[in-house]
């Protein structure tokens, strides 16, 4: 209980003008008056701390509100970036699948290409091979061509794989009557 200037003066005029009875009750009711102010106070000061502790609290909820958003924002992150590294693994698993297939492919070529020019190679071997033979086959029956169909010289001739030439035995040694220079007897439709 605090004892005031007021209170001291209600005391002293109480006792010195109103009596003894007069002062218990007045006395009484300032103690009443005190105790209520006492109480009012207390309750004032508790309202003030309530809301400071609702304040304290509202900001509180506002900071943690804050930070489960950075956190579900984090965590949508984590989850997006999870989600880009999987694509990138499987990207880079289809490039290297693509790396694979084109490597094999041109090893493929490359051996292809090989075996082909190994191939020409030996075509034109065998075609050389093929013209030589032909060479001397015509050049073995050249003086025995006649364009002309009945004619008695002409020699039946049978040419063997390697380019040889084998006549016949009917007339081997007779050779036709033409010049070897004149091609005019080639001509079928010559008459001469």
């Amino acid at each position: 209980m605090e004892i005031t200037l007021d209170s001291i003066i209600g005391i002293l005029g109480l006792l010195f003008g109103g009596g003894a009875v007069g002062g218990i009750f007045t006395w009484r009711w300032q103690r009443a008056k005190a105790k209520a102010e006492a109480k009012q106070a207390e309750v004032e000061v508790t309202e003030k701390e309530a809301e400071a502790k609702s304040a304290e609290i509202d900001m509180a909820q506002k900071v943690q509100d804050t930070y489960q958003q950075i956190l579900d924002d984090k965590q949508k992150e984590v989850e997006d970036n999870h989600r880009l590294i999987a694509e990138l693994r499987e990207d880079r698993d289809h490039y290297k699948q693509g790396y694979v297939e084109f490597r094999d492919q041109l090893d493929k070529l490359q051996k292809e290409f090989r075996d082909f020019r190994n191939e020409t190679e030996e075509q034109r071997t065998q075609m050389k091979r093929d013209i030589a033979r032909n060479g001397r086959q015509l050049e073995c029956l050249r003086p025995f061509l006649c364009g002309r169909e009945d004619c008695a010289l002409r020699v039946p001739v049978t040419i063997s794989q390697v380019g040889d030439l084998e006549k016949t035995i009917r007339s081997a040694q007779q050779k036709p009557q033409h010049d070897s220079q004149d091609i005019s007897y080639l001509d079928p439709y010559n008459e001469g």
